[in-house]
C-alpha cells in the first residue's frame, strides 16, 4: 500500500513535469521566430522592432526556468562523473539526496524572492525599463511556478533514492537513467 502511494506520488509528478517542459519547448520556435523577425527587421528594412528584445528576454526566461524540472526528470543536468561514477548504488543515493536536498533549499529561497518581487511589481506597478515597457509581474509568477515544479521533481527523486537506500530495490521494476 505504502509502495502503491509512492510511485503514484511519483508518477503524476513525472506526467505534470513532462507536460510543463515539453509545453515550454514549444516556445523555442516562436522565440526563434521573433530572433528572425528582429534580424530582418533591422537589418534589411531598417525598422528595428520596440518589442522583440523585451519578448525574446521573457521567452528564455521562460524556457529556461520551465524546462528546469524536466531536464532533472531526464537526467540531463551536469553531473561530476569522475568521482559519480566510481561508487556503489548506495553511495550514488546519498550524493543525490545531498545534491537534491542543497536543490530543494536554494528553490525554495528562489520561490519566496520571487514571491516578495511578484507583490513588489504589482504594487508598483513595475515595467521593464525599456521602450516598449512591458509589465514584469507575469516573469515573477512564472519563477514561482518553474521553482516549484523543480522542487516536486526533486522530491521525487528522493523519494526513488530514499526507497532505493531504504529496502535495496527499486521503486520502479524498469527505472532507468532518464528517471521515468
Amino acid at each position: 500500500m505504502f509502495k502503491k502511494g509512492l510511485k503514484l506520488f511519483c508518477s503524476v509528478v513525472d506526467k505534470i513535469v513532462m507536460y510543463l517542459g515539453k509545453g515550454a519547448s514549444f516556445l523555442m520556435p516562436v522565440l526563434a521566430f521573433i530572433v528572425v523577425f528582429e534580424v530582418v527587421a533591422r537589418y534589411i528594412f531598417d525598422a528595428p522592432t520596440i518589442w522583440a528584445y523585451d519578448l525574446s528576454l521573457f521567452l528564455f526566461g521562460y524556457i529556461a526556468a520551465l524546462g528546469g524540472a524536466y531536464a532533472q526528470q531526464k537526467r540531463a543536468h551536469i553531473n561530476v562523473d569522475i568521482l559519480y561514477l566510481t561508487v556503489s548504488p548506495k553511495v550514488k543515493d546519498i550524493f543525490n539526496l545531498i545534491s537534491y536536498s542543497l536543490g530543494i533549499y536554494f528553490l525554495i529561497i528562489i520561490f519566496y524572492v520571487s514571491v516578495g518581487k511578484y507583490e513588489e511589481a504589482i504594487e508598483f506597478d513595475y515595467q521593464r525599463q525599456s521602450e516598449w515597457a512591458p509589465v514584469m509581474w507575469h516573469f515573477w509568477v512564472m519563477l514561482c511556478i518553474a521553482s516549484s515544479v523543480f522542487t516536486i521533481q526533486l522530491v521525487r527523486d528522493m523519494i526513488t533514492n530514499l526507497y532505493h537506500l531504504v529496502t535495496g530495490e527499486d521503486l520502479f521494476e524498469k527505472e532507468t537513467e532518464d528517471g521515468c
